[in-house]
């Protein structure tokens, strides 16, 4: 049951990580690390096939290893963040949502520069 409930949990979080690589508001890569953890005990040959994927292992390894993230790509994940929930912001003009995706991408902006910068 454990292994169906992570391994759900898993395929949960890899797919919403996925639809946030085109939907800023979504956290893209806390989602990737959450299903790498669950698949490492629900799936092993999921979490080596996502370990070693061209897109999202190298995410998975920088930070299992405590790497971190470079100044460049946390430059360009913030601004492509904002850049995405101004535009939303725009076309909703309504005012809860706007502060809901402003919470969001305070709270993103923070969590990504509170990960280590990547030495190069």
């Amino acid at each position: 049951m454990k292994k169906f409930v992570l391994g759900a949990l898993g395929a949960l979080c890899l797919s919403v990580g996925i639809v946030g690589i085109v939907i800023p508001a979504l956290p893209t890569t806390p989602l990737v690390l959450l299903a790498s953890i669950c698949f490492s005990t629900a799936n092993p040959k999921i979490y080596r096939w996502l370990a070693h994927s061209r897109l999202f292992g190298p995410y998975i390894d920088n930070y299992r290893t405590g790497r971190g993230i470079s100044l460049r790509r946390k430059m360009a994940s913030i601004a492509f963040l904002w850049a995405g929930l101004l535009t939303s912001m725009a076309m909703v003009r309504t005012w809860l949502v706007c502060l809901v995706l402003a919470i969001v991408g305070v709270g993103i902006s923070l969590h990504l520069c509170l990960i280590k910068t990547k030495k190069k």
